[in-house]
């Protein structure tokens, strides 16, 4: 499928805006998930913004797609895209981690509008929306789920046990996607627990694969319109990605996968996303 300039480009300009959010989340002084959140923005940009079906001012609809953030730990991407959505002021993405505030350091489906579920606790994600998945076919609705994972995540059992059960069950509605950077919080994932080959294990559950560059939007709406396509089986779509991408000295960087900025760095963060405007 040919997808419009237009449209690349404006999904381009929303994760550029949603890195620009999430540096404005961590602030200064304040340890923050920068690494995995910058190189997932693209991906949650072409999800929030062009192909998931909801309503940010009745977020419990039942005919709406789910977004479950497995890897948690990276919240604040996620609020600045329900803030860039409408489901509650950007203003608000300033007070994160503030006590009693209602934007917490992990996803709470007790307070933030547009959570399907709390996360954080990783490789809990895609058992959850495997059963959400069954649940909408059960009950008939035509919508799909889609959970994000990040590489070091998939070191967790439980990921695996969920990936056997959605093949089993041909849970087609049901699309994971792993945010493939290669660094998990001390150091590379290939040294603490190799997960690869990654795309060989899904196939050999029985899931749809697909792989692609992480950062090239119109790679990542193809690969989500194909995911509509493959009937009887789960899809998993494989992203390459960047840690802390956007941000040169974050780049690549496991430092970064949480970490406080001091003022300067904070300016030239913010100075670096504003100069991807286009």
């Amino acid at each position: 499928m040919m997808y419009s300039n237009e449209l690349i480009g404006s999904l381009q300009e929303k994760a550029r805006q949603l890195r620009e959010d999430v540096l404005v989340s961590i602030g200064v002084g304040v340890a923050g998930h920068l690494g995995g959140s910058n190189s997932s923005a693209d991906l949650v940009a072409a999800l929030y913004f062009y192909k998931m079906h909801y309503d940010s001012k009745n977020p419990k609809m039942e005919d709406r797609d789910r977004f479950l953030l497995s890897k948690g730990h990276v919240a604040i991407l996620q609020y600045a895209a329900l803030a860039e959505a409408g489901f509650f002021p950007r203003e608000d993405l300033k007070h994160v981690k503030e006590i009693g505030f209602y934007l917490q350091g992990h996803p709470d489906v007790r307070k933030t509008p547009g959570i399907e579920a709390g996360t954080g606790s990783l490789g809990q994600g895609l058992s959850i929306g495997l059963g959400m998945a069954l649940g909408m076919k059960a009950d008939k609705i035509s919508r799909k789920v889609y959970v994000l994972l990040g590489d070091g995540e998939l070191e967790e059992g439980q990921v695996w046990e969920a990936a056997m059960a959605a093949g089993f069950y041909g849970a087609d509605n049901l699309v994971a996607i792993v945010d493939k950077n290669g660094l998990q919080a001390n150091g590379a994932v290939r040294d603490r627990m190799d997960s690869d080959p990654v795309n060989a294990k899904w196939e050999s559950f029985g899931w749809n694969v697909i792989e692609i560059d992480g950062h090239d939007m119109e790679q990542i709406v193809s690969a989500l319109d194909a995911a509509d396509e493959a009937n009887g089986k789960p899809t998993v779509i494989i992203a390459h990605t960047i840690k802390g991408k956007g941000v040169s000295f974050a780049e690549n960087v496991v430092g970064f996968h949480n970490a406080a900025l001091d003022k300067e760095k904070y300016e030239k963060a913010m100075a670096e996303l504003k100069e991807g405007r286009k």
